[in-house]
C-alpha cells in the first residue's frame, strides 16, 4: 500500500534558524533518513506485510533488527541519464559503475569487495553466479 505521511519528529533533525532558499532547499538534511524527507517532511511510504510478501517481511525484519533502522529505500535503479535497468545484466553493470557495495538479484546478493572495485568485471560474470 502506498501512503504519504509525514516523518516521526524523533527522526528528523534540528534545523538551522534561517531556511535555505530555492535549490539550495532541498539539499537540507531533514532526517535520519534523506534520500526519503521531502521539504515538508513528508514520505512515501509503502508498506509490507508478512502474509502477502513474506520473504521480503523477513529481510525488512532482520534489517531492522541488525541496523535498528525500520526503513529501506525503494527506488528506480538507474543512473542519471542511464535507462532503468531491465535485466540481471544491466544491474550488474549499473552496480560495478556506482558506489553500491552490495547487490541482491533473488536469492543472490553480491558484495563489492575492494578487489572488485580497482578493475572491471565482464558482465558474463553474473550469468555465472545465477547458473
Amino acid at each position: 500500500m502506498l501512503l504519504v505521511a509525514s516523518v516521526t519528529k524523533d527522526r528528523l533533525k534540528k534545523q538551522p534558524a534561517a531556511d535555505a532558499m530555492g535549490l539550495d532547499k532541498l539539499r537540507v538534511i531533514r532526517s535520519e533518513i534523506p534520500a526519503v524527507t521531502h521539504v515538508d517532511n513528508s514520505a512515501r511510504i509503502q508498506t509490507v506485510d508478512q502474509k502477502n510478501n513474506p520473504k521480503f517481511y523477513k529481510f525488512l525484519c532482520e534489517f531492522y533488527k541488525q541496523t535498528h533502522c525500520p526503513v529501506v529505500i525503494n527506488t528506480s535503479f538507474n543512473v542519471r541519464g542511464e535507462p532503468i535497468v531491465c535485466t540481471p545484466e544491466d544491474a550488474y553493470k549499473c552496480f560495478m559503475n556506482t558506489e553500491m557495495d552490495y547487490l541482491v538479484l533473488e536469492n543472490f546478493i553480491i558484495e563489492k569487495n575492494q578487489n572488485m572495485r580497482q578493475q572491471q568485471r565482464e558482465p558474463e560474470m553474473i550469468s555465472k553466479i545465477l547458473d
